[in-house]
């Protein structure tokens, strides 16, 4: 089996700042930074959508991270699950400053 990186694009409707506010000390990604996760950048529109890039080391590592930690929060938390589209990162460029 081949493991290719990914780049996940999460589109949330109804997925207000306020509640990622609720969901990062419910997952706690932040401190307990989950096994292959690489980047996270989040982003909300003028209608508070929010819009997230994630980069994961495999797509294997993203569902164990989605199925173990982010779905049981948005449970929880009454948070609606983002659509997500799905690609294989080709090339990167940069550095990560893994204490953002």
């Amino acid at each position: 089996m081949i493991c290719m990186a990914i780049l996940a694009i999460f589109t949330g409707k109804g997925f207000s700042k306020e509640k990622y506010e609720a969901l990062r000390p419910e997952v706690n990604w932040e401190h307990d930074k989950p096994v292959g996760g690489v980047f996270h950048a989040a982003s909300f529109d003028e209608e508070d959508n929010i819009h997230v890039a994630d980069v994961w080391e495999s797509e294997e590592a993203m569902n164990n991270f989605v199925q173990s930690r982010l779905m049981p929060a948005f449970q929880k938390l009454n948070i609606p699950q983002p659509s997500v589209d799905i690609y294989g990162v080709e090339t990167w460029t940069g550095t990560i400053n893994r204490s953002l």
